[in-house]
């Protein structure tokens, strides 16, 4: 529900004013401010992409293909904690997902049906498979709890949770702008995503439990659990048919999210900084590679490693979203001077102090320092009593963060406002179309006929408007 709250609050502007999160990102930073939010969001679905990628899924598929390359000898290093056939994997999901990028977006609707038909079906045959086989939800669900602390363990994964979602929920703008109505993304925001999200987890949680029993581990990751069940059932026929459809669906859901959620918006990220060279399509070519260079098997090595990364990409994300939606919603109120977006000078109200708003970067500051201390605590598993109230602040990474950044942005913006508060124009331009003189407001140009006509925001050496 507060993952649903969230990409309301930050598609709002997307909705009303169709601006995307990097020309968004302006009127809090300023002009040239607002390369530092984009070049983040950059960072972290780059590294996404990198934790999303479906090589793993694609080792698993091969392997109920052909069992010999499940098996197959390993030639890295153990503590790289990457094997040959995970590579080889990996190698053969990126050949598949470069081409796929070349797609528009738009032509992607029926493949992702598909991908969630897919994924659906993989999610309730693992689930029947697990609650069958254990002949229930399993032993888990009637253990006494063994964290000392409930309360701070739920309040931990809900923080990671935010913080995975983050990257997401901020930049919802760069899809709500394309809404044929208001209001109309709010139902799958508010209800659809938050009760599949949910949905899964809950999936996920009752299939570890019953699979503990029946395999004798605990596998939170289900594609190393759709490799367990192989194993224990000897690679038998009948098995490796139910793991591959089960990996086909694993593969399927991991390219359509690599595409639409990390792909087009560090893709279009990309492009706003650097306009001139960079497309949407150089941009996810760029992000696959620092994808890759990640190493993301190595953030994925364990169950703890892997919360303490979510919890740390939310540390930056957390402060960002603050920002913005204290500066949208509490002091602007939803009004922006829409052409001053796209004037780099001084004459621009977005301009503030040589392009920076020195106001948003306090914020940030405020929002993300405390965090730090418990953040490398976690990440080098250290454990010294001095460190032990940093660590539970880190454990509400999200919610620390925002609030803090939220209040200070707000404070400082009362007591030192910036210039033209208040302020609210459409976006328009004169120009000539056919050798008529049109004025183009938002999306609707006239010019003797209502036409649809996209339009780029030109900054004088700087950041453009990354329109596909």
């Amino acid at each position: 529900m507060l993952t649903g709250l969230l990409a309301v609050a930050c598609g709002w502007m997307g909705e009303r004013q169709q601006v995307g999160f990097t020309v968004a990102s302006r009127f809090s930073w300023g002009m040239r401010g607002s390369y530092f939010p984009v070049l983040i969001r950059v960072f972290v679905g780059s590294m996404w992409f990198g934790i999303q990628s479906g090589g793993q899924a694609t080792r698993v598929l091969i392997g109920a293909i052909i069992p010999a390359f499940a098996h197959m000898k390993n030639y890295f290093a153990e503590s790289s904690h990457l094997t040959t056939n995970d590579f080889i994997g990996m190698i053969i999901w990126y050949a598949v997902f470069i081409p796929l990028c070349l797609i528009p977006p738009e032509r992607l609707q029926k493949p992702f049906a598909i991908s969630f038909v897919l994924f659906t079906s993989s999610c309730i045959g693992i689930l029947i498979w697990a609650v069958k086989a254990a002949h229930g939800a399993g032993s888990m669900f009637h253990r006494p709890a063994s964290t000392p602390s409930i309360g701070w363990g739920m309040l931990y994964g809900i923080s990671a949770t935010l913080g995975a979602w983050g990257a997401g929920t901020l930049g919802q703008s760069d899809w709500t702008r394309y809404a044929n109505r208001p209001l109309a993304p709010t139902l799958s925001q508010l209800v659809a995503a938050p009760v599949t999200i949910a949905v899964t987890a809950i999936i996920g949680i009752v299939v570890t439990s019953a699979a503990n029993d029946v395999l004798g581990d605990i596998m939170w990751n289900p594609v190393y659990l759709l490799a367990a069940i192989q194993e224990e059932y000897q690679s038998s026929a009948r098995v490796r048919v139910g793991v591959f459809f089960a990996s086909v669906g694993m593969v399927a859901t991991q390219l359509a999210i690599s595409i639409i959620v990390n792909s087009v918006s560090t893709g279009m990220d990309m492009a706003g900084l650097c306009p001139k060279y960079i497309n949407i399509i150089r941009g996810s070519y760029i992000m696959a590679l620092i994808g890759f260079c990640s190493q993301p098997w190595q953030l994925l090595a364990n169950a703890t490693k892997f919360l303490s990364v979510l919890s740390g990409f939310g540390i930056f994300m957390a402060s960002l979203t603050g920002i913005m939606l204290a500066d949208y919603h509490i002091i602007r109120r939803h009004k922006l001077k829409l052409n001053d977006l796209y004037t780099g000078d001084p004459d621009g109200i977005y301009w503030y102090w040589h392009g920076f708003n020195w106001r948003a970067l306090i914020a940030f500051i405020s929002g993300i320092w405390p965090l730090f201390p418990g953040l490398i605590a976690s990440v080098n598993n250290i454990t010294h009593p001095p460190l032990a109230n940093w660590i539970k602040l880190f454990n509400l990474t999200f919610f620390v963060g925002f609030v803090i950044s939220f209040v200070t942005m707000t404070a400082i913006c009362f007591i030192w406002p910036p210039q033209g508060l208040g302020d609210e124009a459409p976006f328009a331009n004169v120009r000539q179309v056919d050798g008529v003189d049109s004025v183009l407001v938002g999306k609707e140009e006239m010019a003797g006929e209502q036409r649809i006509s996209r339009f780029d925001g030109d900054i004088k050496g700087g950041l453009n408007d990354c329109l596909p």
